[in-house]
C-alpha cells in the first residue's frame, strides 16, 4: 500500500482506535470517524467509572490525530465516499468498519414511552453516556434491577452495589455467566454478589417494566412477582451493529462478513471487531477485537503474508475493590465423556480451580479466587500441544509459575 492511500476507519472503540494508532505506527494515514461526543475509551472498564473507582478519563484511550467526530449516514460505494450527518463526506481509497456492537434491548412490555425512548431509570449498560446516565442516578438506597446475569450484569451489579444501591440480579437462565462458567464456579460468583448485598434470582423471566408518569416503577417477573424499582439496567448481551454495511450491500449474516484479510464483499472495505463474523463466528469480545485490529494494519501497511484464523480467547472478570474476586475461563469447562477432570476446591477461601484434558490436550479450564496458575493455563491451551507425561494433570493446576 502506497503511502498516499486514504485510510477510512468507521468507529471508535478498542478496535477502530488500536488500529489507527498500530497504522500511524507503520506509516500509513488513516482518519479515524468516532460518533461519540467523549474521547474515545476502554468500554471493558465502563464498570469500574460506574462502580466510583475511575474517572471517564483514566479509561481514555490515546485517539490518533486526525479524529472526526460525526454520526456516519452511509457509504457510497460507486464513488468511495463516507456520508456525515452534517452534509459532509469523507473520501477513502479503503475503508473499514469497526461500527462495534448495539444493547440488546430485550422484548418486555413497558420497556419504551411511546416516544420509543427507554423511560426514565431505565438504561442500557454500553456506552459512556449509559454509564454516567446510571451515575447520576445511584445513590445509597436506591432500588437497582439488573436483567440480565451475564459478563456485563454481574459488573454492573457489583458496581451498583458497591454505590450503595440495592439490588436485585434477575437471570433468565439456571446460573450466572453460564456462556463462559461451570456451576461451580457460577455458585461462588453468585456467593460474592450476595455478600455484597446482590439478591440473585436465577431462573427468573422478566415480563414487563411498570411506570408512572413516565419513570420506571416496577419490574414484574414472568410469574407475577413485582420487584419495586427506581433503576433498571438491561445487560441483555450485545448484536453486531452492521446498518451501515447492509444498507451498503454487504454481505452481513450474524456480523459483517469477513475473510481471513478482513475484507468483506467489497475489495475496498474491510471491517474489524464486535460487527464482525469471520469463519462463521461472532466474537463480541475484546481480544479478538484487537487481534484482528493487528492483522489488519500489518495487511494494510503492506505487509501481505499477515491472516486472521480466529482467536482462542479467554474471559477474564477482575471485580475490584471491597472483596476483591478475579476469574478467568477459556475455552470448554464441561467435560464431554471420556474426558479427564481434575478440580481443586477450598469452600473457606472461595477459590476454585479445574482443568478439562482430551486426548492428553489442554481443552478448557475456569479459575475462581487465585489465578496465579492461568499464564500457564492459557499458553498450554492456546498452543493446543499435547501435555507432558512428566507430571500428573494435578500439576497444571498448582504450579503457577511463568504465569
Amino acid at each position: 500500500m502506497t503511502s498516499n492511500t486514504r485510510v477510512v476507519v468507521i468507529g471508535a472503540g478498542l478496535a477502530g482506535v488500536r488500529l489507527a494508532r498500530r497504522l500511524g505506527e507503520l506509516g500509513t494515514p488513516v482518519t479515524l470517524v468516532g460518533e461519540e461526543e467523549h474521547r474515545p475509551y476502554n468500554r471493558v472498564l465502563l464498570a469500574e467509572v460506574l462502580a466510583g473507582r475511575y474517572s471517564p478519563d483514566v479509561i481514555a484511550l490515546p485517539a490518533p490525530a486526525e479524529l472526526v467526530r460525526g454520526r456516519v449516514t452511509g457509504v457510497d460505494r460507486e464513488v468511495r465516499a463516507v456520508h456525515l450527518a452534517d452534509g459532509s463526506e469523507i473520501a477513502y481509497d479503503t475503508l473499514v468498519l469497526a461500527t462495534g456492537s448495539n444493547p440488546v434491548l430485550p422484548p418486555l412490555r413497558g420497556l419504551f414511552t411511546p416516544d420509543h425512548v427507554l423511560p426514565e431509570g431505565v438504561h442500557a449498560f454500553r456506552t459512556m453516556d449509559d454509564c454516567l446516565g446510571l451515575s447520576k442516578a445511584v445513590r445509597p438506597g436506591v432500588r437497582a434491577v439488573v436483567i440480565g446475569g451475564g459478563l456485563l450484569g454481574v459488573s454492573a451489579a457489583r458496581a451498583l452495589a458497591e454505590r450503595g444501591a440495592q439490588v436485585v440480579l434477575a437471570q433468565q437462565s439456571e446460573r450466572l455467566m453460564e456462556r463462559q462458567l461451570d456451576p461451580s464456579a457460577s455458585k461462588l460468583v453468585a456467593r460474592h454478589l450476595g455478600d455484597l448485598g446482590v439478591e440473585v434470582h436465577t431462573e427468573c423471566r422478566v415480563r414487563d417494566v411498570r411506570c408512572v408518569g413516565g419513570a420506571v416503577r416496577s419490574v414484574e417477573m414472568h410469574d407475577g412477582y413485582a420487584l419495586d424499582a427506581d433503576l433498571v439496567v438491561l445487560a441483555c448481551g450485545v448484536h453486531p451493529r452492521v446498518g451501515l454495511a447492509q444498507a451498503a450491500g454487504l454481505d452481513v449474516r450474524k456480523g459483517v462478513v469477513v475473510d481471513d484479510e478482513l475484507r468483506t464483499s467489497d475489495p475496498y472495505i474491510r471491517a474489524i471487531g464486535d460487527c464482525v463474523q469471520h469463519d462463521g463466528t461472532v466474537y463480541g469480545l475484546a481480544a479478538p477485537a484487537l487481534e484482528q485490529a493487528e492483522v489488519l494494519a500489518e495487511l494494510l501497511a503492506g505487509r501481505p503474508d499477515a491472516r486472521y484464523t480466529g482467536t482462542r480467547s479467554l474471559t477474564r472478570l477482575t471485580l475490584a475493590g471491597e472483596g476483591f474476586f478475579d476469574l478467568a475461563a477459556f475455552g470448554e469447562t464441561e467435560p464431554l465423556p471420556g474426558d479427564d477432570v481434575v478440580q481443586l476446591t477450598d469452600a473457606t477461601r472461595g477459590t476454585y480451580r479445574k482443568v478439562v484434558v482430551r486426548d492428553d490436550r489442554l481443552v478448557g479450564g475456569v479459575l475462581v479466587g487465585e489465578l496465579g496458575t492461568v499464564g500457564a493455563l492459557a499458553r498450554a491451551w492456546e498452543g493446543a500441544e499435547p501435555l507432558p507425561d512428566d507430571g500428573p494433570l494435578l500439576h497444571l493446576l498448582t504450579n503457577d509459575g511463568g504465569s
